[in-house]
């Protein structure tokens, strides 16, 4: 079938979080295991933990609630704290009254994020053309701004199951952003906290496990592939699935070590009304936004995103060239608490 709201407007934002990765790693300093380094430089810095941490947190001391209740969700305190990003000035306080202030090496990174983002939109205007991107910002804003201000301006680190999960956490919104990625992400929460009121299985999991598992299954290690999602976040998705009773992880055959993934009875259910909701959700979304707003939102989203591949080649510095080529994009962004995916770390 053709690709759904929630799946382009994944797609889009993807898309952008891997071409401004590749360019933040190849102008920053920063460490990897895989890609070395000098240790004494901090971890390296995803978007995702850009936009739900640090660029609330300088010299200055700001507590992490307050860093959540600006970024209007979660993030990893303790991965920025880790991975050099953030200093605590008391880790033996429980996590949410933590003083959390950026290292010289956060600072550097934050301005580069900074300067970063509004770089890669104006790329996306020379290559998309500036009259296809101003209507996809026209169409996204419009929508944006029906919706809860509360949203995040940012995919949340998804929680059990998967999820997007739950209301925002402040009640008290701070001014949205109007760029590009954090439109498109806005959005797309909107979406997928609709979808999870009405499905036990998250977006996440539908758009990027149970979508692609045929009726003969399908091989665990083919999935990240097939889906443009981690390992990792596969290896959760379907221990979820396992654990209640949606599919069933065997050999592919006796004796063999490659393991595939089928549907249980529970399962099929589950797979099939997917594309329903989504689909149910659209038809919502035309009437309360308007039909012709929301087709325009789709139409310029559908524009781009058969081009949206070509921005994703890796400098030759940067972790993901040693990596096979990107085939396809997720058709929901799975954020975990490693730091972001598609992160660099």
């Amino acid at each position: 079938m053709s690709c759904g709201l929630s799946a382009l407007l994944s797609h889009a934002l993807v898309a952008f979080t891997i071409e401004a990765d590749n360019e933040f790693e190849h102008r920053s300093p920063h460490f990897t295991t895989r890609h070395g380094g000098s240790p004494s430089d901090p971890w390296l810095c995803s978007m995702a933990m850009w936009w739900n941490c640090l660029r609330f947190v300088g010299e200055e001391g700001i507590a992490a609630r307050k860093v959540e209740e600006l970024a209007r969700t979660g993030t990893n305190l303790h991965g920025m704290h880790r991975w050099g990003h953030v200093a605590v000035e008391d880790t033996t306080r429980p996590r949410m009254q933590w003083v959390l202030r950026a290292t010289p090496k956060g600072r550097l990174a934050g301005e580069t994020w900074r300067a970063l983002i509004p770089e890669i939109e104006k790329r996306w205007d020379e290559r998309f053309g500036a009259a296809a991107m101003k209507s996809l910002r026209a169409a996204l804003g419009a929508v944006a701004r029906q919706l809860d201000p509360r949203l995040p301006d940012c995919m949340p680190i998804l929680g059990y199951g998967l999820a997007t999960g739950g209301p925002p956490r402040t009640t008290s919104p701070e001014q949205a952003s109007n760029l590009l990625p954090a439109l498109l992400a806005r959005v797309l929460v909107a979406f997928a906290l609709e979808f999870e009121r009405e499905s036990e299985v998250s977006l996440a999991i539908c758009a990027n496990v149970l979508r692609l598992t045929g009726e003969a299954g399908v091989r665990v290690r083919d999935l990240p592939r097939l889906a443009g999602v981690s390992k990792e976040a596969v290896a959760v998705a379907v221990g979820f699935l396992e654990k209640r009773g949606y599919g069933l992880v065997a050999p592919a055959s006796p004796g063999s070590r490659v393991k595939t993934f089928t549907l249980a009875p529970q399962g099929r259910p589950a797979r099939e009304k997917y594309p329903r909701l989504v689909s149910k959700i659209e038809a919502d979304w035309e009437t309360r936004f308007g039909a012709a707003l929301v087709r325009d939102l789709r139409e310029s989203l559908a524009a781009i995103d058969p081009s949206l591949l070509a921005g994703l080649k890796p400098w030759p510095d940067g972790w993901r060239a040693s990596s096979p080529p990107i085939e396809v994009l997720p058709d929901y962004p799975m954020v975990l608490h490693r730091g972001g995916f598609p992160d660099g770390s």
